[in-house]
């Protein structure tokens, strides 16, 4: 039977001896829960934590794209769509496009994800040569012009993926953790790309339809733990992998917060973990916020108790307010102003 060790993250630096570093991160740990399926969870001290487990626990993780994982990192959200759905049709004219792509990493992005196809919930897949239309072209254009930021791809198609890593991309990121198109895989094997796998359960038209899991958290996690197990196999080394629980992606309101707060867990994937939460419908329902693009203060919220669980990413809109909670969360957890 599967045993779990999800790490009761700390910070600051009061750090007692004998707790464990977090990933590698400015988080630690001196306790965690093991978790059994059909049992009580118990609190045990971090050595009594078998070895294995342990090392995927505490073990630095990679840089990815050039990006060290010892401070959080934002990920600027560019979405080329008319219908996506807090900002779409903003960005579909090029220049607009490359204007934003400026204005985020000004702001303090420290990549950029670009799509061209929206998977919020109902929505329909677009055709693949309208989908990489929409972002190959933007993504030469941003290389042409000096642009130096890493770029990750956010496509669930081989064919789009590569076109935009022809394009100058350095990062796949697949929604579907490579279900959905059987070439994806060992596309990214072969480009030797680093890739983001996320969790999602059923299709954008129908995922929330009815969302239903044994344990969220466990079910999920499980899930991206074969998920990654398969690239390795494939010939995608860990060391180039990051997981995100997708929240959002087939889940009901009580799941995502579940998620969320169980999120330390996942650092047992031994990968860096992305948390993309921005102005998701489910943080509108909970904070009461109704229109999309003001729901900036609520994705920061949920992003700053991301940081406190050594949550190496944010993907995010509201690169500037996710900026300026980054910098200040560091000075009050370090008590100085670097």
């Amino acid at each position: 039977m599967t045993v779990y060790y999800r790490p009761l993250a700390q910070i600051g630096a009061s750090r007692p001896a004998g707790a464990q570093s977090l990933a590698g991160t400015w988080a630690w740990f001196t306790h965690a829960e093991e978790i059994t399926r059909g049992k009580p969870s118990r609190i045990i001290p971090v050595d009594a934590i078998p070895s294995a487990p342990l090392a995927r626990l505490t073990a630095p993780r990679a840089d990815i794209v050039g990006l060290s994982f010892d401070r959080p990192r934002i990920m600027g959200i560019l979405n080329l769509t008319p219908d996506s759905f807090s900002d779409g049709g903003l960005f579909t004219d090029p220049e607009a496009a490359l204007a934003q792509c400026e204005k985020m990493v000004a702001e303090g992005a420290d990549i950029l994800d670009l799509g061209g196809e929206s998977t919020r919930p109902g929505a329909v897949e677009v055709p693949i040569d309208e989908e990489i239309a929409r972002t190959a072209p933007v993504i030469e254009s941003l290389r042409k012009n000096g642009f130096t930021c890493p770029i990750s791809i956010d496509t669930r198609k081989a064919s789009v993926a590569r076109a935009a890593l022809v394009a100058g991309a350095d990062l796949v990121n697949d929604v579907s953790a490579f279900h959905f198109d059987a070439e994806m895989q060992s596309m990214a094997a072969g480009a030797g790309a680093p890739v983001c796998l996320m969790h999602a359960q059923g299709l954008p038209e129908n995922m929330q339809d009815n969302p239903d899991y044994s344990d969220v958290i466990l079910d999920v996690y499980d899930s991206l733990e074969t998920s990654v197990a398969l690239s390795e196999a494939a010939g995608i080394s860990r060391a180039r992998i990051l997981v995100d629980p997708g929240i959002g992606f087939g889940k009901s309101d009580a799941h995502n917060m579940a998620l969320i707060n169980g999120i330390s867990l996942f650092h047992g994937l031994g990968c860096p973990i992305l948390l993309g939460a921005s102005r998701k419908s489910t943080l509108g329902r909970v904070g009461g916020v109704e229109a999309a693009h003001e729901r900036g203060p609520a994705s920061a919220a949920i992003g700053l108790f991301a940081l406190g669980q050594g949550i190496q990413m944010l993907r995010v809109h509201d690169t500037e307010v996710h900026r300026q909670m980054i910098a200040l969360w560091r000075a009050a957890r370090d008590g100085a102003v670097k």
